[in-house]
């Protein structure tokens, strides 16, 4: 059975969605370590350097805004289509992706508190950050509508 076209957008906004955020991730983690590095090698850490370095970061750019709203726009695609019934993600997979997303969301915000503390040096703290956010930015749409679905209809049966 041919697949509809609605399922092959779904399909192709997850594999873009994903190959994006990785790569992003990575520049965004590659870019922030060479300035961490750069900007803390003289006179180690100084909080205000701290913030300066949290406010430079690949997402705070126009270019970073403009690749986080595909990303969202990426992930709402993909919920809004398994939201009703077109998508790569059936009813039996929403608690896994849910749970998933959950825990990448919150992977998006752990990781650059540790790497800006210089508890994972060098570059894999970065790494691990820059991937975490894109991809928390990737998924968080879709967990949200997802999330809304859930409850919908678990009230509907009541």
């Amino acid at each position: 059975m041919a697949k509809s076209i609605w399922t092959q957008i779904g399909t192709w906004a997850f594999i873009i969605g994903i190959l994006v955020a990785l790569v992003v991730g990575i520049y965004h983690g590659i870019t922030n370590e060479n300035y961490l590095n750069e900007e803390f090698k003289e006179d180690g850490r100084d909080q205000t350097k701290v913030d300066k370095a949290y406010e430079d970061r690949f997402f705070y750019t126009d270019t970073g805004a403009t690749v986080a709203w595909v990303l969202v726009a990426l992930g709402a695609v993909i919920g809004i289509l398994s939201f009703f019934g077109k998508g790569t993600i059936t009813g039996k997979e929403v608690p896994g992706f849910l749970f998933a997303g959950i825990g990448l969301v919150v992977m998006g915000g752990v990781f650059p508190v540790i790497t800006l503390s210089y508890r994972l040096q060098p570059y894999i703290g970065s790494l691990l950050s820059g991937v975490s956010i894109s991809m928390a930015i990737f998924v968080a749409p879709a967990v949200g509508i997802f999330a809304i679905k859930a409850i919908w209809d678990m009230g509907k049966d009541v």
